[in-house]
């Protein structure tokens, strides 16, 4: 009998032991904050090999994003070569000819970690083998090759239940024994936010994201969305979020095409709605501009805040909104944006206004109590003692973190 046969039947042995005992979990001391990294897919689709992803590490430290706090490099579909015998998931060979333990290997160091994808089907987005049946299997596979992240995809899946599928892997990680952090790609069709706080660490609320402003793209059967569309989706969806649990808005496109102030807004959106910052750009050849949106500290420390506080809609008239985030310290941050195709200039008195957010159990009366403010890209500063006089550009966002005076 081959090692890989006892392996197999070892295991299975053990998960149905482990399979009746009282309540399986996630790691829980994971995603405490939302991740930081990057993923294949946006830019590479299903063009992965191990060199890239090599040099992608590498990219990683070298352009400072490591230093900053990103850490996961994964990988997105189409790493996936068959199965063996035993059922067990190879890697694809001619890609990845030097096998997926030593690519972890690798990028563990450089003080990164490593992540991979598959899907609740049976077959993933690509067509490659998906883990329906193989779950307890692509688990303990994954742990032995050292894997940190797992992103979990939804295709191929008819008349299978969401909660019970994803359930099912987020057991098997747990049994398996390594720590990788789940992450529920699901799409929000099944309203993960509203069941997966205990089985994944982030759940996507939408479907794929496309580097433009405001558009759909359709693709027949679905479509992909814009920086704003996504944004609008999250309406209703920010008392799911939390340390631990956070609504995705998925993959960033920074540097994959729209214009620099378009960028700077995405980057920013998602930084002040607590989304995972994953980035999905070419890190090889950044321009100074994705460099400089991507590894822009204060934003990232509004994003990576430990109170873990999803932003609300504070303000609203029409293409003209305005979001705050309550912060450690009695800090805010808030978020200036204009969606229009044209730069404007608004006037914020703040002593008129009052902000009170029911899910943090946060209030501001300006009247009351004074902040100091940092505009925390151009580093120009004020006070909520005087009127506000801002202006953004087209496409645009201002940022300011208020501290109290």
């Amino acid at each position: 009998m081959t090692n890989k046969l006892l392996l197999s039947l070892g295991f299975i042995a053990a998960a149905l032991v482990l399979g009746g005992q009282a309540h399986a979990q996630k790691f829980d001391q994971l995603a405490k904050t939302p991740q930081l990294g990057w993923n294949s897919w946006n830019t590479f689709a299903c063009n992965v090999n191990e060199n890239m992803i090599r040099e992608m590490a590498d990219a990683m430290v070298s352009s400072g994003m490591k230093e900053v706090g990103y850490e996961y490099i994964n990988i997105d579909d189409c790493w996936h070569g068959e199965r063996d015998k035993q059922g067990f998931i190879q890697v694809d060979k001619k890609n990845f000819p030097s096998g997926m333990k030593a690519l972890a290997d690798y990028v563990h160091s450089k003080g990164l970690k490593i992540g991979l994808y598959s899907d609740a089907g049976a077959t993933t987005c690509a067509g490659r083998a998906g883990s329906r049946g193989h779950e307890y299997q692509d688990a303990v596979t994954y742990a032995s090759w050292g894997i940190d992240y797992v992103k979990y995809d939804w295709c191929d899946t008819k008349d299978i239940n969401p909660k019970s599928a994803y359930a099912t892997m987020r057991d098997a990680i747990y049994k398996a024994g390594r720590p990788m952090l789940f992450s529920i790609c699901e799409w929000g069709d099944n309203k993960p936010w509203e069941w997966a706080t205990d089985v994944g660490h982030s759940w996507r609320t939408t479907g794929d994201i496309y580097p433009c402003w405001n558009c759909e793209h359709n693709h027949g059967s679905w479509s992909s969305w814009g920086v704003l569309p996504i944004l609008d989706k999250q309406a209703g969806l920010r008392k799911y979020a939390g340390p631990g649990h956070w609504n995705d808005m998925d993959m960033m496109e920074v540097g994959n095409g729209m214009t620099e102030e378009e960028d700077r807004a995405h980057f920013s959106l998602w930084a002040i709605m607590a989304s995972p910052l994953i980035a999905g750009n070419d890190l090889r050849n950044m321009s100074e501009a994705t460099k400089k949106i991507l590894t822009h500290k204060d934003t990232l420390a509004i994003n990576q805040d430990k109170l873990g506080v999803q932003a609300m809609k504070w303000i609203d008239e029409g293409d003209f909104e305005i979001f705050v985030k309550p912060l450690e310290k009695g800090e805010f941050a808030v978020l200036f944006l204009n969606r229009a195709d044209a730069a404007t200039t608004y006037s914020l008195d703040w002593a008129f206004h009052y902000m009170k957010d029911d899910i943090s159990k946060h209030e501001i009366f300006f009247d009351k109590k004074k902040f100091n403010w940092r505009d925390i890209w151009s580093d120009e500063k004020g006070s909520t003692a005087e009127k506000l006089t801002i202006n953004v550009p087209a496409h645009g966002v201002r940022v300011l973190r208020l501290i109290p005076q």
